[in-house]
């Protein structure tokens, strides 16, 4: 592998199960067999690992897909060309409320998404509080719960104030009641309501499309550059996701999660047992029936951005940022 450009690559991430095909690829060897020595550099949020992405600290990132058209519109406080061959997960987000709120507003956790919005809305019209925070501006995160709100009220969803806290830090916000509820990805939900403090009460996949949530990025430049060693970086990567989608025992990739901390919580076959079997099913289904990025998906986030934030672009225009999201494979060719 003497021909890759560059042997050690820093790879970013935050703590969530959609990170697994990269940590795997790491702990059997994936990297190493292509050639590479990567380093795993857990990052403290969305915007921390963006602002080191973009100024090259990491080469490499398990990144939010709305932050690539974000970056390329400079709406990311920062104008970067960031780039994805690889989509790590599709939308598996969920909509949590603290227990005490779900009681007072008679919301029951088998309520459908239309009623649960219904519910909330109802309690924000009389005034009642009910902070929700996302894991960032530009996520499909973000537009869910908007998307979810508009179910009931397309104004209140539009002008609706949103706090903002990294996925780590969502069950000390709810259980110290700074926000009343959150949409994250897992396992976050499910520590939240193992632990008592909340309910899901509505599931992404119900709201908005199935549309990429998590993707392997790098800037543009870099991958100009190196256009090998990140073909070995997603071969590793996508070998790792074959695998935890074939696996039929995931105790070894439970326990590495474990060992990153992403699972914090008692959960086993015989403890938790349906919460126990819903991780093990986002981990085998992760990236639906492929793991390549789609123009279809950028468009839906750009279009989410105008939807909310006013932004105007002809179709001429958001048609080019959609297509300068995709990493182009065939521009690898030696």
């Amino acid at each position: 592998m003497s021909e890759l450009e560059q042997h050690e690559i820093n790879i970013g991430f935050i703590p969530l199960l959609d990170c697994v095909a990269i940590l795997w690829a790491e702990k059997q060897g994936y990297f190493q067999e292509q050639g590479l020595k990567v380093n795993l550099i857990r990052e403290a949020s969305w915007a921390s690992l963006r602002d080191r992405l973009a100024y090259g600290f990491l080469d490499v990132a398990h990144c939010l897909s709305a932050m690539l058209p974000a970056a390329a519109l400079g709406q990311d406080q920062l104008k970067a060309n960031l780039q994805t061959p690889l989509v790590l997960s599709i939308n598996q987000a969920f909509i949590s409320l603290r227990q005490d709120i779900c009681y007072a507003l008679d919301l029951h956790p088998d309520f459908d998404e239309k009623t649960s919005s219904q519910k909330v809305v109802q309690a924000l019209k009389e005034n009642k509080r009910v902070n929700l925070a996302h894991v960032y501006k530009y996520s499909i995160h973000h537009f869910c719960l908007r998307e979810w709100l508009a179910l009931t009220d397309p104004d209140l969803a539009k002008n609706f104030h949103m706090l903002t806290s990294p996925p780590p830090s969502m069950v000390k916000g709810i259980a110290q009641h700074v926000f009343d509820g959150f949409c994250v990805g897992e396992p976050w939900n499910i520590q939240a309501q193992i632990e008592g403090h909340s309910f899901i009460v509505a599931s992404s996949p119900n709201i908005i499309p199935a549309v990429a949530d998590k993707v392997l990025a790098v800037c543009q430049e870099w991958a100009e550059q190196h256009p090998l060693t990140l073909k070995a970086l997603v071969t590793a990567i996508q070998k790792a996701q074959a695998d935890l989608q074939q696996r039929t025992d995931l105790s070894e990739v439970w326990e590495m999660l474990v060992d990153y901390k992403i699972i914090q919580f008692e959960c086993s076959d015989h403890q938790h047992v349906y919460d126990f079997h819903k991780i093990q099913t986002i981990i085998r289904n992760m990236h639906g029936e492929s793991a390549q990025p789609k123009l279809e998906d950028f468009s839906w986030l750009l279009q989410q951005m105008e939807k909310w934030e006013d932004i105007e672009m002809t179709a001429t225009e958001k048609k080019q940022i959609a297509q300068s999201c995709i990493y182009q494979q065939e521009a690898t060719t030696v």
